[in-house]
């Protein structure tokens, strides 16, 4: 019998590590660890990454993600489903790109000690932030 009581878009709120999948080229998805920020009330699921990762590359040319979190226990999983816009990277650490990738920060982690040095770093790293418009949520409680 199901657990009537289990909400994915709970997990996926509280998660802080989750594995985001793409399309590579010829198919077959391509899987990385990622540290997720999901706002339900939005619909919309964010991760930072660098200009020059193979998820970049894969979501300009399909936009289609999705990414799975999974309890510390391994007894409960959720799964994202949606679309991508990619924003940056920015050239301007006070520029609109950096600021999304400030709030982002402060929605999956908190406060930083140091704005101004998170912005520099989001330039020279070449940041991108990753949105996806969440479209399906799924998951199970498996005891």
């Amino acid at each position: 019998m199901a657990d009537t009581s289990f909400d994915p878009h709970a997990l996926l709120a509280r998660s802080r590590l989750g594995v985001l999948a793409t399309i590579k080229s010829d198919g077959r998805p391509q899987l990385s660890p990622v540290q997720p920020s999901y706002d339900r009330a939005a619909g919309v699921l964010r991760v930072s990454t660098t200009e020059r990762t193979a998820k970049v590359a894969n979501l300009r040319r399909d936009p289609r993600v999705s990414l799975e979190v999974t309890s510390e226990d391994g007894w409960e999983w959720a799964t994202a489903e949606g679309t991508a816009t990619l924003v940056g990277p920015g050239t301007d650490p006070h520029g609109p790109e950096v600021g999304a990738l400030v709030d982002y920060y402060r929605a999956a982690a908190g406060e930083h000690p140091d704005w101004d040095e998170y912005r520099s770093v989001m330039v020279s790293d070449r940041r991108v932030l990753i949105t996806m418009t969440v479209d399906t949520v799924y998951g199970a409680k498996l005891r």
